[in-house]
Order: structure tokens, then sequence, then C-alpha cells
């Protein structure tokens, strides 16, 4: 097991969570100091990089601020668009997201976790999201529909919450082709085997998934795809491909 990881390992299981999450950008410095350097820059905590850590799915993390391809392509779009501003839901955020947008002056900043695994001030079943209509200048829903059996339901309260001409930025695994999903594969070991994940119901591709949004109402804008070839190299590797859904109301 590479030095990173058996070090966050061990950290994991010493530290109480409430410690870990108030002292894990402390903590992370210390861990990559061996990894300091200026080949590579992360753009969420401007740290200079020799190299990423490459994680077994081949996505490259950030050892500074633990951000994904998938973080820093969100937290791009949202600066070249000026997206961060008015009221904002944010479903299930990194905590190297979580930590930027909690902090910044120009905004209202909910987040929300379901299954209570990332640090959020509110628990919402997307479903039934318990927020008046039109509350929201900015949704953030980053890799969470493929987890909703009903996602159609998902997506009319998402429309519902919006504001009129706000935006609502979506992303999930994709493939090539159709979506691909099936209710009759129930058991964790079959939706590994089908769906890449235990707790995943399916796989969407980008049409599909633009296609349902269309359906709850949205206007949708890809962003991304294809691959945008100027994106720097770090951002581009990994699982980095998977477009960004602009969905406005």
């Amino acid at each position: 097991m590479p030095l990173y990881r058996l070090l966050k390992q061990i950290t994991k299981q010493v530290l109480p969570e409430r410690w870990l999450f108030r002292y894990e950008p402390a903590i992370r410095k210390l861990f990559a100091l061996s990894y300091r350097g200026k080949q590579f820059h992360c753009n969420i905590c401007q740290a200079g990089l020799s190299k990423f850590v490459e994680l077994p799915t081949g996505d490259l993390l950030c050892p500074f601020c633990g951000s994904l391809p998938r973080n820093r392509r969100l937290w791009e779009l949202l600066q070249e668009r000026g997206f961060l501003k008015g009221r904002v839901l944010d479903f299930s955020p990194p905590g190297c997201l979580y930590r930027i947008m909690e902090n910044r002056k120009n905004m209202e900043y909910l987040s929300t976790d379901f299954a209570g695994e990332f640090r959020a001030h509110r628990s919402y079943d997307i479903t039934r999201i318990e927020e008046p209509d039109s509350s929201f200048d900015l949704i953030i829903c980053f890799h969470v529909l493929e987890h909703v059996e009903d996602d159609g339901a998902a997506m009319r309260e998402l429309f519902r919450v919006l504001k009129k001409n706000g935006k609502a930025l979506i992303q999930t695994p994709f493939r090539e082709g159709d979506i691909f999903e099936d209710n009759t594969i129930r058991s964790p070991e079959d939706r590994l085997k089908f769906f890449g994940q235990k707790d995943h119901v399916r796989v969407y591709s980008v049409e599909g998934l633009k296609a349902r949004l269309a359906q709850a109402g949205f206007s949708v804008e890809v962003w991304g795809y294809p691959l945008q070839k100027d994106l720097p190299v770090e951002i581009r590797k990994g699982k980095a491909e998977g477009a960004i859904l602009i969905a406005s109301r």
C-alpha cells in the first residue's frame, strides 16, 4: 500500500470523526509534504505538486485537499461561469469544496447528505426536498442520481426548488450508448457487477440523462463533452472525461 494511503488509513482509525474533519487540512498538509513541487497545480487549494496520488480507480487525488478530477473540473466551471451567488443547495459535497463554499460571503450555502456520509447542514431526501418552490439560484448534484431508484421524482424536485433562470449542475458516471438499468438487479454484488458500485441502480449515458432532465422541464447544456483538450493534463487524466450537465429552469 502506498505510504499516503497507509497514513490516511491509520489516521481515520485513531482520530474521532469530528476531530478528523476539523484538523483534516493540517493533517493533509503534513502527509503531503513529499508531494510538493511545481509540475502540477491544484486549482482548488492552489498547491503546487510534483505529482498527484493515483488511486486504484485511476483517479488523481490532490494530497493537500483531497480533491478528485471531478471536483477540480466542477470548481473550474463554477469559476468560469460565475455561478456561486445567491442561495446554493449542494448534495453530498466533498470536504475540499464544502470548506470553500461554506465560507463565501456572497451567497447562502446549504449542503445536504441523505446517507450521512458527508459533512452537511441537512439530510434531505432528493425525491422529497423539504424546501419551498423556487428556493435556490444554484443546485449542485454530483454523483447522486445513480443512487436514486425514482430518478424522475428526484429531477422533478430539483426543477421545483430551482428558481427561474437558476442552474442545476449535474454529473453521474457515464457510459456510451443508452442508459442501462434493470430493477431486477437488487443485490449489492450484482449492482457492483452491472452498475460499477454496490449502491448504484443504473449507469447513465450523457444523452440519456439529458433527455430525462428535459422530461422534468429543464433546458440542458452539456459542458466539457467531448473532452475539452485545453484542460490541464492532470484534470484530463483518470475519470475526468465525464460531462457536466447544466440544467436551467
